[in-house]
């Protein structure tokens, strides 16, 4: 351990001699609760806990020199405390929304319990499916934290209006909005129904934290909802005059994640370049409207340097998606939860997605022990260059119904006849009048299914299962190598929600050690997992 440079600041009458070495450096960096000094015995580094401080001024006779100060740092102090309070949670730290129901009703409620919030991952799930969730979620949660998610979705407006309808008739007052590249009168009404102005102050029953990669799309959340569509809603009866007039005067959302490279639905966007762009955002439009949103990070956070990087670099929360998904309380198999167990970090592909394939947007899935990617890019440049299933030539054809859909096109439409009839019959009177739109159906039948056969473990599918992945598994592997932790069975989301954050308040306080001259080796900057019971640990 490196020697300080020399101080004029001076500790003295310690009741416990000062404690050298980097062992005990090691040991009171990582005691987060305890504030503690470095000063220099015999010319080396030594660890203090008690005593008394001169800063300035001559030093006291026999006084040691005081060469660091590292104050108590907890994982609540990580962050905006009034994310805590909106929320009610004791860490600025989120479990957030995977879809299908991978962030499942166990997840959201092991979360609560831990003294976090989790998202059900509402997404792509039907309206009874949710509900049955929220019977479960808010029969064993009580008064604690939860949210749900509220999906934008292009193709299926009903479901999202429908969505809509069972959050506020059931007094789900927070939401994750994700996939919004503009406002919906559904999202608006969620957000402007039951405000109230309380001593000249506009108070929200129902906040939203929306994911965002994208300035522009920032923009509508960081803003009041547009005066026509909240006129609108209270034409139609679906807003009081004073939840419209109020709502004007008030952000869309309390909360902007910056999306980064995530699982699932991502523009890839590095979390440095994207998180610093919305701070800033922020900042000018809270200088405009004088309202203040929330930013926080999501994409890449698979250990407790990027949480501690994260947090570094000014955000107010942060949201983790992949590591959770590895997690026991996950909705998914243990087929893909031992499959995540062995990826790196470069073992992520990305694939068309099921719900936007139409537009050609893509999700980042595993690649590894899969073949989904290619298989379901084989099918988007297909239905770029075609106009019909008719018009593809024959020996295509047939490859990609024996290897892909593994059942002939007919049958894959029988299925989609049937799923549509009761989902959304438009879509077969569209599928009529237009063959392309014909062919999209079927090839989203697979990509559809690609996550179903996940989700369920179907190993005779093993091969065509879609993992919404990000590069931040291979981090997190990486870091639980070697301990506990690298056991899909113990990965439990509250111990790995602790310890990202215990190790990123740790992390903070050797990166302040370094800052005053006192390199404590390596070993300082890591953080080793351990079973960590609560939010707060």
């Amino acid at each position: 351990m490196a020697t300080p440079m020399p101080t004029s600041s001076g500790w003295s009458r310690p009741n416990t001699p000062p404690r050298s070495g980097r062992a005990e450096v090691h040991a009171a960096l990582q005691r987060l609760d305890v504030p503690f000094g470095v000063v220099i015995r015999d010319g080396e580094p030594a660890v203090v806990t008690d005593g008394e401080s001169s800063l300035f001024g001559p030093m006291p006779t026999g006084a040691y020199p005081l060469a660091a100060w590292i104050p108590a740092f907890t994982p609540d102090q990580l962050g905006d405390p009034g994310f805590q309070a909106t929320y009610g949670v004791r860490a600025n730290y989120v479990a957030g929304a995977m879809a299908n129901g991978i962030a499942s009703e166990e997840l959201v409620i092991a979360m609560a319990r831990g003294g976090l919030i989790g998202f059900f991952g509402a997404a792509g799930l039907s309206t009874p499916r949710i509900a049955a969730a929220l019977d479960r979620i808010q029969a064993e949660v009580g008064d604690l934290a939860y949210g749900v998610n509220l999906i934008h979705s292009p193709n299926e407006p009903k479901q999202e209006e429908e969505t809509v309808d069972l959050l506020l008739a059931r007094g789900v007052t927070a939401v994750s909005a994700s996939a919004y590249m503009r406002l919906t009168p559904a999202v608006v009404r969620y957000r402007a129904k039951g405000l109230r102005e309380v001593d000249g102050k506009v108070v929200a029953t129902n906040h939203v934290l929306a994911k965002v990669s994208r300035e522009e799309v920032a923009l509508h959340f960081l803003n009041p909802a547009p005066a026509k569509m909240l006129d609108a809603l209270v034409a139609e009866g679906k807003l009081t005059a004073d939840e419209a007039r109020l709502a004007r005067q008030i952000p869309m959302a309390d909360d902007i994640t910056a999306e980064a490279d995530s699982g699932g639905h991502t523009d890839n966007r590095p979390l440095p370049v994207l998180l610093p762009l919305l701070l800033a955002l922020r900042d000018r439009v809270a200088a405009e409207t004088g309202v203040r949103c929330r930013v926080g990070a999501a994409g890449g956070l698979g250990s407790p340097d990027a949480v501690a990087a994260a947090f570094a670099m000014g955000a107010d929360y942060v949201v983790t998606g992949t590591v959770n998904q590895a997690c026991v309380e996950a909705g998914t198999s243990p087929m893909v939860k031992t499959m995540l167990a062995d990826a790196a970090a470069h073992d992520i592909g990305m694939a068309p997605a099921s719900d936007m394939f139409e537009g050609g947007v893509q999700v980042q899935v595993l690649k590894r022990g899969t073949l989904f990617a290619m298989r379901g890019n084989k099918l988007y440049e297909l239905y770029r260059d075609y106009a019909s299933l008719e018009d593809i030539p024959a020996d295509e054809l047939a490859r990609i119904e024996k290897t892909v859909l593994r059942r002939s096109v007919g049958e894959v439409w029988a299925e989609c006849e049937r799923f549509f009839a009761e989902r959304d019959p438009v879509q077969l009177d569209k599928a009529a009048k237009d063959p392309r739109h014909k062919m999209a159906l079927v090839f989203r039948w697979y990509l559809g299914l690609g996550s179903r056969w996940a989700i369920a473990g179907d190993e005779t599918r093993r091969q065509d299962a879609q993992v919404w992945c990000g590069p931040a598994i291979g981090s997190f592997n990486a870091w639980t190598r070697g301990t506990f932790l690298a056991a899909p069975e113990a990965r439990r989301v509250v111990v790995v929600a602790a310890n990202l954050l215990a190790g990123a308040a740790a992390l903070t306080r050797a990166r302040w050690l370094q800052n005053q001259g006192i390199d404590a080796g390596p070993e300082a900057l890591r953080w080793i997992p351990r079973p960590l019971s609560g939010a707060s640990a």
